[in-house]
């Protein structure tokens, strides 16, 4: 295996890195989340899902029919796997091992931009480009999967993801069984508060609309974020939410407005916001409030409330026409191993997927830091608190969500 790099390098890269999560403003022009997905209504097809499963795939036979290769292209995001002097560490150990050399491409900026760039390819059965594609669970995710766009994964070489992967990263609701996809990274979506200006412990969405609060508080312009904060706030879980659920939500996220508590619906500034005493008080992904104690912020802090915190998973998939599944397969299986796993959370530092990389990265990088930090490595009693994501039936379905929370950030 590769040498790895040392963890205290890793951590300097870490701190002042562009989170997974950001809307890159030289790219996106500081468009929110929610205009973003107003303007790129187009890209999604009303109608269009389930289109193409009028042809059936002997998944089996495909599998069989395929022949290894010794390339692999992987489409991921910006700064989302381990690093050091430009290179991948783990896609090193991996060619060394394989033979297979990997052209990696950190192409990925947002789901919705990236999903209109290939689903024309994909509509007209031509090839990508990419054999791995990671995608957050939501609506381009369903539609990928629906339309028939991704390779069903053959789980027979994939023992490592049986053996190793989080019960939490298994059968999710988004993809069945794991069908078509395993998950990449995941993290989660919570409260962080700055410990400097609240002196009390914060314990629940409820305290969100605490009036000592008033102008200080922080909430994503993210409506899928923000919508799920609010079925959770009203004691609905979303995954098996309806319309009804979704409009007494918006009135909980409309009264906090309307009260003065928002400061503001931000974007990946929200954590500079709260770093700087601008608000007090935010929703916040873990991840994010991990890198930036890690540099230097000690005063704030994540909670998981009671009502629990929405689980979101980035997902590695195939896309129908890669030119070399088997290749794909081939690293899913080796990213699920504590070593690999490991390597790569002690860079990105979101929820390992991979449990056993715990040791790994306390024993063999000697990290301690990133070992012992719930926020990579969740407890029992995190899990139990853990909610997945509302998935789309439709895209009226989508739209009716759009239509439902859009309002709360716009108005």
């Amino acid at each position: 295996m590769t040498p790895s790099p040392d963890p205290s390098l890793w951590r300097g890269l870490t701190q002042q890195r562009i989170s997974r999560r950001t809307m890159l403003k030289g790219v996106l022009g500081g468009v929110g989340v929610a205009a973003l997905g107003s303007t790129l209504a187009g890209c999604s097809i009303p109608g269009s899902l389930g289109s193409q499963n009028e042809v059936k795939v002997d998944w089996t036979k495909f599998w069989s029919d395929q022949k290894p290769t010794t390339k692999l292209n992987f489409a991921n995001w910006p700064l989302y796997i381990d690093q050091d002097k430009g290179k991948y560490p783990s896609l090193q150990a991996f060619t060394k091992k394989t033979g297979i050399a990997v052209n990696y491409q950190p192409v990925i900026q947002n789901n919705a931009p990236f999903y209109a760039t290939v689903s024309p390819l994909l509509r007209a059965h031509e090839d990508t480009g990419y054999d791995i594609v990671v995608m957050t669970n939501g609506w381009e995710l369903t539609e990928m999967i629906s339309n028939g766009f991704v390779i069903e994964l053959d789980h027979s070489k994939l023992p490592n993801f049986a053996k190793y992967g989080a019960a939490n990263v298994k059968n999710p609701p988004y993809d069945p069984a794991n069908k078509h996809s395993v998950v990449w990274q995941t993290g989660f979506t919570g409260i962080a508060y700055n410990t400097k200006l609240i002196t009390r412990e914060i314990n629940s969405l409820q305290d969100l609309l605490d009036p000592a609060f008033k102008g200080h508080v922080g909430m994503m312009n993210d409506n899928t974020e923000l919508g799920s904060l609010g079925l959770l706030a009203t004691g609905v879980e979303p995954t098996k939410s309806t319309p009804a659920d979704w409009q007494k939500a918006a009135a909980w996220l409309t009264k906090q407005r309307d009260s003065g508590q928002v400061a503001g619906y931000y974007d990946q500034s929200y954590i500079d916001k709260l770093s700087n005493g601008d608000t007090w008080i935010t929703q916040a992904w873990s991840g994010d409030v991990f890198q930036a104690i890690a540099g230097g912020n000690k005063h704030l802090k994540f909670v998981i409330p009671q009502e629990g915190v929405m689980l979101w998973h980035d997902n590695m998939m195939i896309p129908m026409q890669a030119q070399n599944p088997l290749s794909a397969l081939s690293w899913m299986n080796f990213y699920y191993t504590p070593e690999i796993a490991g390597m790569v959370a002690d860079y990105v530092n979101y929820v390992c997927p991979v449990p056993g990389a715990r040791d790994y990265i306390l024993h063999e990088l000697r990290d301690p830091v990133v070992a012992n930090s719930p926020l990579v490595f969740p407890n029992e009693a995190t899990d139990e608190k853990l909610h997945n994501f509302y998935v789309f039936k439709n895209y009226d379905d989508y739209e009716e969500w759009n239509k439902v929370f859009n309002p709360v950030i716009q108005s």
